[in-house]
């Protein structure tokens, strides 16, 4: 055997000298930031501190929940008369593009995964999830014009179709009260989870994006999804569940 076939075995060789260099782990792609030990480290501490921060989130939401607690405790009456002013089907179909968005930003984590190097699939996957996004809120502007042009919108000129005594009519613009406020800072959580989608999609098409920071965009979408699961029985199914 030639010395130039010796070298070249020998270069292709990972270590002959140390009987485990085959067990040593590879090195990470992506180095980790100082004040972590580990990458696998920096990955769970940036998972913990965005279920941190959506913990916190749900103190904007719990006091709305809350009163609709009070409210469908004390007026029952009132709060089912003014769910069924809602529109079930825009509600609905409102629902399922959510739901569709949800999936398709689990399957870009998926797609993300380390070893697959061809991103445009999560790209792709996470541009539908966007579209979804926007026609949800598109759907979500148009039934508010129409519930306001249908004298719905808690004011001077609240008027439902269903009144009924002064005080049933109060509880159901109580019951509208929380309809636009938990609604609307349900859109403004979308909005938001709108941008932090599209800054991931575009910096991993650019290569600065890896599969964690996808992971951790999802877990803000899955939440604003688990927000709306929550919202759409309370404010659409409330006053249509005995038919």
């Amino acid at each position: 055997m030639s010395a130039a076939s010796t070298s070249t075995v020998a270069a292709e060789e990972p270590n002959p000298a140390s009987p485990h260099a085959e067990q040593v782990p590879a090195p990470a792609s992506a180095p980790h930031a100082e004040q972590f030990r580990t990458r696998e480290r920096q990955e769970l501490a940036a998972t913990l501190g965005v279920w941190i921060f959506l913990s916190t989130e749900l103190l904007f939401f719990g006091p709305l929940f809350f009163g609709y607690l009070y409210l469908s405790t004390h007026y029952a009456p009132a709060v089912h008369a003014a769910s069924r002013h809602t529109d079930l089907l825009l509600g609905t179909v409102n629902t399922a593009l959510l739901l569709t968005s949800s999936l398709c930003i689990a399957l870009a984590a998926v797609k993300a995964k380390p070893g697959r190097e061809d991103s445009r699939p999560t790209v792709r996957l996470m541009g539908i999830a966007m579209l979804l996004g926007v026609a949800f809120l598109a759907i979500k502007g148009f039934e508010w014009h129409k519930e306001y042009t249908e004298g719905l919108f808690p004011s001077v000129h609240f008027a439902p179709k269903e009144g009924g005594s002064p005080a049933h009519v109060h509880a159901m613009q109580l019951f509208f009260l929380l309809y636009f406020a938990m609604t609307a800072l349900h859109a403004l959580h979308l909005v938001v989870g709108l941008g932090l989608c599209g800054l991931a999609a575009w910096a991993l098409r650019r290569g600065k994006a890896r599969a964690e920071h996808i992971e951790l965009v999802g877990l803000y979408w899955h939440f604003v999804d688990a927000v709306w699961i929550f919202l759409y029985p309370l404010l659409y199914l409330a006053g249509r569940a005995g038919g």
